[in-house]
């Protein structure tokens, strides 16, 4: 019973690993299978976690394969990667426990239907709805078109692949712009309520599906990116064209369906956010509007299941007072939201009011993201998020500061970034001459003396050498701790400058001073001694 656990995770950890998609995993896959049904597998043996064999192929390779930690398997033969012997092995292994052919079968069922969805969906969308183009606009018959030929084409089986669902969305995209209006306005108000339309179903399918978000993003992200690109074109023409008054029933009945995207599914956060804050930053402009809207949201936010999350519609309330000008409430809001995961969200509103010149009114906003981005930093996972979280803030609020001489404003956002915004916090103290806090930083973040750009130095022991002091005690204190002889002599380079420098700022004393102490509490560094003397450091 456990030997065939560790096969069948085994099986599902290369399923993972090979794409039926690629050619060149197609190809190992089907020659490993050739290895297994030729015979070419002998001395199968079955150890605690392991599968060992011998392959006879050109040469005949020694395999073993690790069944807890799938990397450690290995193969006598040249490949540094998995190879067609491992895959025969496999196939050996995996006899004993289940059939080999309903495995590969399985494992190319997502090509299969791949390929099976262009001609099926192609057959399946001649059915479809048509009559758009030719009748009367009219909202529900628009809506219920998106709907049926989503349906037919994506819910048709019990059970979607998540390998096929861009296929098919494609064949959808294709059959809804096919039977858009012909009038170029009322064509562009088609393809934004199918937009919005489509983002709620494919993101229901999603949920109800039970696709992993590593597997959805994987499989079909770039759907969800493209349906928010289209978006964001729309509201663009729409604007640049005065609209008939026709349109005001539609919009009425679009912004209906647009607060659905808060609460239709409880994955896909950000992105039902930025579909909704789109939608009625462009398009939905009137103040009453706007003001039921924040009515609404207060009576769906007392209507909450336990499971289900307010953050969407906490943020759409805080856009609307945005909109509407009432900046102290929906400052109050965040506030009173006491919850880290609302900060990079306050980024839209700073590129916003920005983007007005509404100088006034971003400020306090700045403010506010400024007191909260440490905290939010540090419940990131890994450098590389918090490094380009950081670049995108830095990016935001540098119009503001830079417009109306903030420079206190930005280097404290600076400083509560750090580390990783020192490379930006740097130049700006060294381009305005603040050599002091320059050198604080270098301190602060621990750089070696010989990594810093040389022209800087020779700047630096022109203008202010004193600032030098510090990094150069600190870099000389570091390598001593190393305790061995390279570092010793870096240390000797690093102390042989310090006495330069103290030199030069007439402070001789302070130099034999610390120098003395030096040696004293190193005494029993023989080998750091000897360096000193061997330097001429001190004298021996």
């Amino acid at each position: 019973m456990e030997l065939t656990e560790e096969i069948q995770g085994f099986a599902d950890e290369i399923k993972d690993l090979l794409s039926p998609n690629s050619t060149e995993d197609a190809r190992m896959v089907q020659k490993g299978l050739m290895l297994y049904r030729q015979g070419l597998v002998s001395q199968l043996s079955f150890g605690k976690n392991t599968v060992t064999a011998t392959v006879q192929d050109v040469t005949p390779v020694k395999v073993t394969l690790d069944l807890t930690f799938f990397t450690m398997s290995e193969c006598s033969c040249p490949s540094e990667e998995w190879c067609r012997h491992q895959m025969a092995v496999f196939f050996a292994a995996y006899s004993q426990v289940g059939s080999v052919a309903e495995w590969v079968e399985a494992w190319r069922e997502p090509m299969k239907e791949k390929m099976a969805a262009a001609s099926w969906g192609l057959q399946t969308a001649k059915d479809l709805i048509k009559a758009n183009g030719v009748l009367k606009p009219d909202y529900g018959r628009w809506v219920h078109s998106f709907e049926v030929s989503f349906d037919t084409l994506l819910q048709s089986k019990k059970s979607t692949s998540p390998y096929v669902i861009e296929e098919l969305f494609k064949i959808y995209e294709r059959q809804v712009r096919a039977s858009a209006p012909v009038e170029k306005e009322w064509r562009l108000l088609y393809e934004m309520v199918g937009t919005v339309i489509s983002f709620k179903k494919l993101a229901m399918l999603s949920e109800r599906s039970e696709h992993s978000e590593e597997i959805s993003k994987r499989t079909y992200g770039s759907v969800f990116e493209k349906l928010q690109d289209d978006a964001e074109e729309l509201v663009e023409k729409i604007g640049m064209q005065s609209m008939p008054f026709d349109f005001d029933e539609f919009i009425l009945k679009l912004k209906d369906d647009a607060f659905d995207l808060l609460t239709c599914v409880q994955r896909l956060e950000f992105e039902r956010i930025y579909f909704y804050r789109l939608l009625w930053t462009n398009l939905f402009k009137k103040k009453d509007w706007r003001e039921e809207e924040i009515l609404k949201i207060h009576s769906r936010m007392k209507e909450l299941q336990d499971w289900e999350r307010p953050g969407p519609l906490m943020i759409a309330g805080v856009h609307l007072n945005f909109l509407l000008q009432k900046d102290d409430t929906a400052l109050k809001l965040i506030q009173a939201s006491g919850e880290d995961w609302t900060t990079p969200y306050i980024l839209y509103w700073i590129d916003l009011l920005s983007s007005q010149k509404a100088w006034k009114r971003v400020g306090p906003v700045i403010e506010l993201f400024i007191g909260r981005i440490k905290k939010y930093l540090d419940s990131l996972n890994g450098y590389h998020s918090c490094s380009s979280f950081t670049r995108t803030a830095i990016r935001a609020i540098a119009p503001y500061c830079g417009g109306n001489d903030r420079f206190d404003l930005f280097e404290k956002a600076l400083m509560q970034t750090l580390p990783y915004s020192y490379s930006d916090y740097e130049y700006l103290l060294f381009e305005r001459g603040m050599f002091d806090k320059w050198g604080e930083l270098q301190a602060f973040v621990g750089l070696n003396f010989y990594d810093i750009p040389k022209d800087r130095v020779k700047l630096i022991e022109k203008e202010k050498p004193e600032v030098l002091l510090a990094l150069l005690h600190q870099s000389a204190q570091r390598e001593i701790d190393a305790k061995n002889r390279s570092s010793y002599k870096m240390a000797v380079r690093h102390l042989k400058k310090l006495r330069t420098i103290y030199k030069k700022v007439k402070r001789v004393d302070d130099w034999e001073y610390f120098i003395e102490t030096l040696m004293e509490r190193t005494k029993r560094l023989r080998a750091f001694h000897e360096e000193c003397k061997r330097s001429k450091l001190v004298e021996g």
